[in-house]
C-alpha cells in the first residue's frame, strides 16, 4: 500500500494522464478510496491544473501570480 508522500509524488501523473502501470494505477486508485485526505488533495490539485490551463489560454500567468495562487494551497497531506 502507497503511503500519502507517495501518493503526492504521483499525483501529477495521474492527473496529468502519464503513462502508469497497471499497478501504480491499482495502487493509487486504492489509496485513495481509502485517504479522504489524498482524495482531497487530487481534486485539489485537478481543479488548479484545469484552471490554470483554461487561464493560460486567456492570459498567461506571470511567477508571481503562480506563486500566490500555490501559497493559497494547503500542504500536501504527509
Amino acid at each position: 500500500m502507497l503511503k500519502c508522500k507517495e501518493v503526492v509524488q504521483r499525483a501529477d501523473a495521474l492527473i496529468d494522464g502519464t503513462p502508469l502501470s497497471f499497478g501504480e494505477r491499482l495502487a493509487l486508485h486504492t489509496h485513495l478510496m481509502i485517504c479522504r485526505h489524498c482524495r482531497r488533495y487530487v481534486r485539489q490539485l485537478d481543479a488548479l491544473t484545469e484552471h490554470l490551463r483554461q487561464q493560460a489560454s486567456v492570459a498567461p500567468l506571470d511567477d508571481g501570480e503562480v506563486d500566490a495562487i500555490l501559497a493559497r494551497l494547503p500542504p500536501p497531506p504527509s
